[in-house]
């Protein structure tokens, strides 16, 4: 089953949203117009808007309201990924060229900032003030964890509590923050915000671990950018760390590799032989679990059941 398939209910919604994503990148600058268009082109999984409006049906569904805080989330992601290819110096994402790749690292910082700008234009909208202050602090967090990566980049001494910490602040926040935001947008009871906070978490979780392992064991054309490219870019992600302590003298290669006398295909290889792959999918797959235990304490409604078929996919996905 595709993903689009799994929250048919909610389709025509999300088509809404994909609108107020295109007035919201809309610009008279044609710089602006043309980069916030690309990154639309680009697609994406729209993920983050799915679990919005999944989220709110469990208050009073509002589509309209709900429709904004669901844009709002899926442009601060943009936003991210504009200023993360400047950090990583990247030219490919999703197939496309980067920002950065078309024009160069200032432009890209600005459009991102504009980009995220309108994510908060949009969020004015909504007008629960819990949901400005958990955004206001998901945003904060967010940005401690760009700057936790740029600081731990090629440390081959970092420990594996720092990794966790660190894609609980750049990915997992996010989607959690996407399903507790819904129910507050949609006056759901307060129980109910916490069970779903705890589903986008612990599926957040599970989703950038399995990114990491993708970024393993998947093509350059499945990935849409460099396979590899996470260690090459210096950051050492979970199956790298197991595979550092289980793989005699490997720090010391990817060390060399770091300063420009190692070899990257030796080092893959021993990554992918280390166990690190198979250790890093039990640990997503036990997020996963919790996951699951966190939609299945919510009442029954075809927005759980799509939470649980989408919980189902992030463990199946290879790309």
């Amino acid at each position: 089953m595709k993903l689009k398939d799994m929250y048919t209910f909610v389709k025509n919604d999300l088509n809404g949203i994909e609108s107020e994503l295109e007035r919201s990148v809309h610009s008279t600058h044609p710089l602006l117009q043309q980069s916030g268009s690309n990154l639309l082109r680009a697609g994406g999984k729209r993920i983050r808007p799915v679990f919005v409006l999944l989220a709110a049906q469990y208050g009073r569904y509002d589509a309209q309201k709900v429709k904004k805080a669901a844009a709002a989330l899926e442009l601060i992601h943009m936003a991210t990924l504009v200023h993360d290819d400047v950090v990583d110096d990247a030219d490919m994402r999703r197939g496309k060229k980067t920002i950065k790749s078309q024009y160069d690292d200032k432009v890209a910082m600005y459009v991102g900032d504009f980009i995220f700008a309108r994510a908060l234009q949009l969020m004015t909208e909504v007008k629960e003030p819990a949901a400005h202050q958990l955004l206001a602090h998901g945003i904060k967090e967010m940005c401690l964890g760009e700057i936790q990566q740029i600081k731990e980049q090629f440390d081959t001494n970092q420990n594996v509590r720092h990794y966790f910490r660190r894609i609980k602040r750049k990915t997992a926040l996010l989607i959690a923050l996407s399903c507790q935001l819904g129910a507050i947008a949609s006056g759901a009871p307060v129980p109910i915000q916490r069970k779903l906070y705890q589903f986008g978490y612990n599926a957040g979780m599970a989703f950038q671990l399995t990114d990491d392992i993708l970024d393993f064991t998947s093509s350059e054309k499945e990935l849409g950018k460099p396979a590899g490219g996470d260690l090459q870019q210096g950051n050492l992600t979970l199956p790298a760390l197991y595979a550092m302590g289980a793989v005699p003298g490997l720090k010391k290669r990817i060390e060399e590799y770091y300063r420009g006398s190692g070899d990257l295909a030796l080092i893959l290889s021993e990554v992918k032989n280390s166990g690190g792959i198979e250790h890093a999918s039990r640990v997503a797959a036990a997020y996963l679990q919790k996951a699951v235990s966190a939609a299945n304490g919510l009442p029954e409604h075809a927005a759980r059941s799509s939470l649980l078929k989408i919980a189902g996919y992030i463990g199946r996905r290879k790309f």
